[in-house]
């Protein structure tokens, strides 16, 4: 029998984010449609590669040991792939960055690149978590208490942490900012989940008793959940400025958390000189180095 490569893709996109929903979202397939592939794929190993829970997957010693095996072997495949279909000779770049900076930062401001460069191919990794495993790119955007040692790293910019929520919140309690951050819950990343209790060491004169701390995987969640009016959230600044701007935040107590998190661009690839990809490298530079 012969193994269906879209079946070893489809488990190793399902490996990496420990879910076959955003496997499907990268695959673009349904997430009936990634774990039927990967149904096949266990029934031709003889093994589980996964163990199924009510609302998470997790991968057994089997499927761990498995992905660990194949995934260099895939990821070298699609790269091989990549190489030969671009029978154009474009030239491909291939960044990777938080999913937060993208949606904020580059999208909005992405198309002044690429119209000037269309004949230029762009390849963006969005990641939601700082350990999650990509393939290898030319370029990546991490967000790190300390400068990178792997690679070329130029610091972007820091980030400082306002408590803020949305308005008809903010109108509530704008005059009793204290007694909103013992009663209302408090929103905060995964991350950092002790930000709030920094925060309070730095500008809460009496005893910080949070009533409820609700802790996201992602920092749009984050936002969202504030602008929904769910509670109070921690929001970096300046990369949710746009939510301010246009009144989907309100900053309830204008006294920031300074942390040591900075943005930092990571060239992987030593670009050659008046390349595209240093043509796009130094953009990024110039675009949002502060």
């Amino acid at each position: 029998m012969q193994t269906p490569i879209r079946g070893l893709r489809a488990f190793c996109f399902a490996a990496r984010c420990l879910s076959f929903k955003q496997a499907a979202e990268q695959l673009y397939l349904t997430p009936s449609a990634v774990s039927h592939q990967i149904k096949q794929l266990e029934q031709q190993l003889g093994f589980a590669l996964f163990q199924r829970r009510t609302r998470a997957i997790i991968l057994t010693n089997e499927g761990k040991n498995f992905f660990d095996a194949i995934e260099p072997i895939i990821t070298d495949l699609e790269q091989t792939i990549r190489t030969f279909s671009h029978k154009d000779n474009n030239v491909t770049i291939s960044i990777a960055l938080p999913e937060f900076f993208a949606s904020e930062l580059l999208m909005p401001v992405l198309s002044e690149w690429t119209s000037q460069h269309p004949d230029v191919n762009l390849e963006v990794d969005t990641l939601r978590t700082r350990t999650q495993k990509v393939r290898s790119t030319d370029l990546s955007i991490v967000l790190s208490h300390d400068t990178p040692v792997s690679g070329i790293a130029t610091e972007l910019f820091a980030l400082e942490y306002i408590p803020a929520c949305n308005r008809t919140t903010y109108e509530q309690w704008q005059h009793n900012s204290e007694q909103a951050l013992s009663e209302l819950p408090l929103i905060v990343h995964q991350s950092r989940p002790w930000s709030w209790h920094q925060w309070a060491e730095y500008h809460y004169p009496g005893n910080f008793a949070p009533k409820q701390i609700i802790q996201l995987d992602s920092m749009f969640g984050v936002a969202r959940a504030a602008q929904q009016g769910m509670g109070v959230a921690l929001i970096p600044m300046p990369i949710s400025r746009t939510w301010f701007n246009e009144g989907l935040l309100w900053p309830l107590v204008n006294k920031p958390l300074w942390t040591k998190d900075k943005y930092y661009l990571v060239e992987h690839e030593v670009a050659e000189p008046d390349s595209p990809l240093a043509d796009f490298t130094q953009w990024v530079i110039n675009t949002y180095k502060q």
